[in-house]
C-alpha cells in the first residue's frame, strides 16, 4: 500500500511543528487541520491516551476520508496519581494557557521534595484510514522541577527536566528534544510502519 498524503489531525503550532519535523524523511505530503476549517472537533471523552487518540483520528479520517495521525499526550505526575494525565491541556481550564497550567503545577506540588516529583510525558499517537487503525505510544521519564527554564517547546515543557542532560525540554534544541521526547520515539515506531507499507 502507498499513502501519499497525511492528515496531522491538530491545530496547536507546536505539535504541528514537531510532527513536521519528525516526519520530514518520509515521502509524505502533510497537511494540517487549518486546510479543514470547517471540519468540526471532537470532545476528548476517552480516560486514556490511546482512547482519545482513537476517538479523534477515527472523527477526522470520516470528515475528511484522508489518512489522519491524532495525538494524545500529557504528563503523569507521580505523586499526584498520574495527574494531570488526560486532562493536561485542560488542567488549569478550558482556555489556560501554556503557563497557567503549568504554574497550578508547581502549586499543587510547592510542599513536595525534588526526589518525589518523578513524571513522565506519555504520547500515543493513533493512525486511522481506510482499513487502518494503528496505535503506537511512547514515554519519557524525568521530573518537575521548582521554576521554569529554558524558552522552547511548548506545554509543561519548562518545568519538565531530563535529567540524563540536566535540561528542561524548554533547554532542549529541537533535533536534541527530537532524540529524546515521548512524542519522537511514537513517531520513530510511526516512521518504522510507512516503511513497511511502502516495501
Amino acid at each position: 500500500m502507498r499513502v501519499s498524503k497525511l492528515l496531522v489531525a491538530t491545530k496547536n503550532p507546536g505539535k504541528i511543528s514537531e510532527l513536521e519535523k519528525l516526519l520530514s524523511t518520509t515521502n509524505l505530503e502533510i497537511v494540517n487541520l487549518h486546510s479543514f476549517p470547517s471540519v468540526t472537533d471532537i470532545e476528548e471523552t476517552g480516560t486514556t491516551f490511546k482512547e482519545n487518540a482513537l476517538i479523534k483520528a477515527h472523527h477526522y479520517f470520516q470528515s475528511t476520508r484522508l489518512l489522519s495521525l491524532s495525538d494524545d499526550s500529557g504528563l503523569s505526575v507521580d505523586i499526584l496519581n498520574g495527574q494531570p494525565g488526560v486532562y493536561s491541556a485542560r488542567y488549569a481550564g478550558p482556555n489556560a494557557s501554556d503557563k497557567a497550567r503549568y504554574e497550578k503545577l508547581l502549586t499543587e506540588l510547592k510542599d513536595v521534595p525534588l526526589e518525589k516529583r518523578t513524571a513522565r510525558f506519555i504520547c500515543c499517537l493513533a493512525l486511522v484510514g481506510d482499513g487502518i487503525e494503528e496505535t503506537f505510544t511512547a514515554s519519557t521519564e524525568g521530573q518537575i522541577i521548582f521554576a521554569p527554564r529554558g524558552e522552547n517547546g511548548f506545554g509543561y515543557d519548562p518545568v519538565f527536566e531530563y535529567m540524563p542532560l540536566s535540561k528542561t525540554f524548554a533547554e532542549l534544541s529541537a533535533e536534541e528534544k527530537s532524540n529524546i521526547s515521548h512524542r519522537g520515539k511514537a513517531l520513530i515506531q510511526l516512521r518504522d510502519y510507512f516503511t513497511r507499507l511502502s516495501s
